[in-house]
């Protein structure tokens, strides 16, 4: 009975060193929709610090955005606007974001408010706006994009 019982307990004993030695599981990647809304916070952020390089990694090639005005931007107008500090963006708050994700294109909708400048005009205040991402070679990347401001 004692063979049985310690026999019993050996393997019950490997076992349990057999589970703590599992290989934990990978880190889950982000979804879809995290990573679009990371790269909004990124976009900002390159926004704000100037830099064109980190933009023209998330803007695509053929990205056109229809900007406050109604004019619309090409990613050479977009990033040579960044590189000349044209655009001024002293605070900005995220509010509301959604993103809607259809297979390999996911459309943004959020909003913001921010104390911001474009060529020495004030461009403050309260802002929504919709871009739209497309998965290319494995990368999100931004292709259509609108804002307006609340009046």
């Amino acid at each position: 009975m004692n063979k049985i019982a310690g026999l019993g307990l050996l393997v019950i004993a490997g076992a349990a060193v057999a589970l703590a030695q599992a290989p934990a599981p990978a880190a889950k990647a982000p979804s879809a929709s995290q990573a679009i809304k990371q790269l909004e916070h990124e976009w900002i952020d390159a926004e704000r610090t100037g830099d064109a390089d980190k933009l023209g990694q998330i803007l695509a090639d053929d990205w056109v955005g229809i900007g406050y005005d109604g004019k619309k931007e090409t990613k050479q107008e977009m990033l040579a606007d960044v590189k000349s500090g044209k655009g001024k963006l002293e605070s900005f708050e995220f509010g509301p974001m959604d993103v809607k994700v259809l297979g390999n294109v996911a459309v943004v909708q959020g909003s913001d408010t921010e104390k911001s400048s474009f060529d020495g005009k004030d461009t403050s205040g309260k802002w929504i706006w919709m871009d739209v991402f497309v998965k290319r070679e494995g990368n999100w990347v931004a292709v259509r994009s609108q804002s307006a401001m609340v009046k």
